[in-house]
């Protein structure tokens, strides 16, 4: 696939990806509601037509051909209106939208990975599943009473007989006709005299296609008739039939029979201005009558505004990655200019200059790196929404009312941070639903709560990371029975009875741990719990869980801003440069020794805002040489992260820096370095590599081994 192919298609999947996302979430909000509006009707048939238009070129047969008849199907719930179909149409019209979705979802997955596209015998059993569903409605809601037939207007009826119609106004016809055995062809016929009638003036014959299902037998006999009053309109209305569906074939004819124009009369401006508008003929009105005359004014008004440009552009984000990894390097580059040696050989001037010079630079370096890592910073709203769906999904399978609260969906988030916690919070999700809430509304209302179960999915800032919390008011989980799980499994470490209560919960994110007797659809609580959490950890956030058995279980995910470039501390240990995250950075301070607090296990311990925090010495957990080993000489950090809080014990503290985190190489991941307390690595401005630490990691490394 070329380059020009490629980019077409990442376009057309941004495209679709977008508008599918957007008819579930309309199609979620309207289904509480238990109707459509009539933007929300105009809205679905446009998303379709631009879905089918998009993938009829790039040859996606399966998906045009179903867009096109849900197209097909909106045109005609827009042109009577929603309120023409009853409270029963309705529900079975929700739940055949939410398979459409769900196929055109399935597909264009399809084709994301490179898979074949459904074959033809199964469009045209989900297609004509569609169109059951359009005859339904229609065959309910077009029934003419028979005495609108009776009072057809004469001209009608001379166009009941074959050959083309008498209308001597008419400069010429064209004549349509309807794929053979199409079926509605009355319907089909005015959905296409609908598309003509915002550009033309013009009259059909059958007059009567739209009210009358009599006039199929006509249509599929002698096609039907499009009269125009210009030779032109004619030829310039066949370009708006190339976009119409359900037409074998047209043909423009001029008409023998119009009648000869009369001389047109000489006036001046002034006259031609006063004159009352000429009458426009329209022996058969089709839809709503027409709003202007065939013929514009001579003098076309000013206009009173200038075009509106275009404000957004889609940007592929590997170009968004490649030029924040470009600015990760000028921040480097930056740093190793700022503190070249050779800067101490100059005079106390140049050294001035300088350091103006590179004070501006950093300036425009941070303005940069700022714009760089906004551009990838998408709202959180579209991973929220999703779980409306499945929310509104297992409430009609496990039969249970739910009720799905969202806050904060407007909290922005890295876009490959977002795409990766998509499915730990989806998995999250169905456990709260599946085995969270309780089983009936007697069990809630035994229980003393409200019938209807209530599941918040909430997200907010702080300084440096969003943390998501996935709360539901069902069971709540018992830590007897999670011991006895684990037990029988044989999984506990350590006797039951010295298990905290949330050391028994975290048991279940132990890899194969479940308190799920029974096999369903959905995952089970703890089935992939490890799972989720790895995930979480993989983006450099921490996962938490907190539960009261008969009140409810909440999860809560604390993850970065973004991966790529972070403010650290850049400390001294012996010969080694370690950097500590800023935004986990309580305070720092230096002590006495008559401050120094041990434990019952002889562990040191120091005081701050009256509690006692362990302390760990890097030098000792690292194994590093150092000549300051004395609490006194040294400086101690006071760091926290998720709930754990302790101070880390270094030398001396170099200053706050900006930093690139780089990466481990892949062959080190079996090493599993953030569970001893290694985060990543940044590169300093002379060259040499630091070790980024992970507060977390470290404290369970360091504090719980003791």
């Amino acid at each position: 696939m070329d380059n020009g192919m490629e980019a077409m298609l990442e376009t057309y999947l941004y495209e679709t990806n977008s508008l599918l996302d957007a008819l579930d979430e309309l199609l979620v909000n309207d289904e509480k509601i238990g109707d459509f509006s009539s933007d929300d009707v105009n809205e679905i048939f446009r998303s379709m037509h631009t879905i089918k238009g998009s993938s009829a070129m790039m040859e996606f047969n399966s998906l045009a051909t179903i867009a096109h008849h849900i197209e097909d199907l909106f045109f005609y719930i827009r042109d009577k209106g929603i309120e023409s179909l009853d409270p029963e149409h309705k529900k079975e019209l929700f739940d055949l939208m939410f398979r459409s979705g769900d196929y055109l979802r399935s597909e264009v997955q399809k084709v994301e990975e490179g898979s074949p596209l459904s074959a033809d015998a199964e469009i045209d059993s989900f297609a004509s599943e569609i169109n059951a569903f359009l005859k339904k409605i229609s065959n309910t809601t077009e029934e003419a009473p028979e005495e609108t037939a009776a009072e057809a207007p004469s001209s009608g009826e001379k166009t009941t007989a074959p050959g083309m119609p008498e209308d001597p106004d008419a400069a010429a016809f064209l004549h349509i006709y309807l794929e053979e055995g199409s079926g509605m062809e009355n319907l089909y016929a005015f959905m296409i005299i609908n598309a003509l009638q915002d550009a033309f003036v013009f009259r059909c014959y059958p007059p009567d296609v739209e009210t009358n299902p009599d006039t199929s037998a006509e249509i599929v006999e002698n096609g039907f008739y499009v009269a125009f009053d210009s030779q032109e309109d004619a030829e310039q209305a066949e370009s708006v039939l190339k976009t119409q569906a359900h037409i074998r074939s047209y043909e423009i004819l001029e008409n023998p029979g119009k009648k000869a124009d009369a001389p047109a009369p000489t006036v001046s401006d002034a006259q031609a201005q006063e004159a009352p508008p000429a009458k426009q003929e329209v022996s058969a009105p089709v839809g709503k009558p027409a709003a202007v005359p065939a013929k514009a004014p001579a003098a076309a008004p000013a206009k009173a505004h200038a075009p509106v440009k275009q404000n957004l552009i889609s940007v592929n984000v590997m170009k968004l990655d490649s030029l924040l990894d470009i600015v990760g390097e000028l921040v480097i580059t930056e740093s190793m200019v700022t503190s070249a040696p050779e800067l101490n050989q100059l005079s106390r001037d140049s050294f001035d200059n300088f350091m103006k010079s590179a004070r501006q630079l950093r300036k425009l370096t941070d303005d940069l790196q700022d714009i760089a890592m906004s551009l990838r910073m998408v709202p959180i709203s579209g991973v929220f929404q999703k779980m409306n769906r499945i929310v509104r999904d297992m409430k009609q399978k496990l039969n249970k009312d739910v009720r799905l609260i969202i806050e904060g969906e407007n909290t922005e988030m890295d876009k490959n941070i977002v795409d990766n916690i998509q499915d730990p919070i989806m998995h999250i999700v169905r456990n709260s639903m599946d085995h969270g809430i309780e089983e009936t509304q007697e069990e809630r209302i035994q229980a003393g709560k409200d019938p209807q179960g209530t599941l918040v999915l909430a997200a907010t800032h702080t300084s440096s990371e969003v943390v998501i919390t996935v709360t539901d008011d069902g069971y709540g989980m018992d830590p007897a029975k999670l011991l006895a799980k684990a037990a029988e499994k044989g999984l506990l470490t350590k006797p039951a009875e010295e298990y905290t209560k949330k050391e028994a919960l975290n048991l279940i994110m132990l890899p194969g741990f479940s308190t799920n007797q029974t096999v369903t659809e959905f995952s089970g609580r703890g089935v992939g719990m490890d799972v989720v959490k790895k995930n979480i950890e993989s983006v450099g956030g921490t996962f938490a869980l907190d539960s009261e058995l008969g009140s409810g279980t909440t999860v809560t995910m604390r993850i970065p801003l973004t991966l790529a470039i972070m403010d650290g501390m850049k400390v001294t240990v012996g010969k080694s440069i370690f950097t500590i995250p800023i935004a986990n950075i309580m305070q720092s301070f230096k002590i006495t020794s008559d401050e120094i607090i041990y434990d019952d296990y002889g562990n040191e311990m120091v005081a701050r805002m009256d509690s006692f925090y362990p302390i760990v010495r890097l030098h000792r957990f690292f194994n590093l040489e150092t000549e300051i080993e004395n609490l006194e000489e040294g400086i101690l950090l006071w760091v926290e992260a998720n709930d754990r809080s302790y101070c880390i014990f270094v030398d001396q503290l170099i200053g706050e820096q900006q930093v690139v985190v780089k990466p481990f190489p892949t062959y080190l991941n079996s090493f599993e370095l953030k569970n001893f307390g290694i985060n990543g690595c940044t590169i300093l401005g002379d060259g040499s590599i630091s070790i980024i630490l992970d507060v977390l990691g470290l404290y369970g490394a360091a504090v719980n081994e003791k």
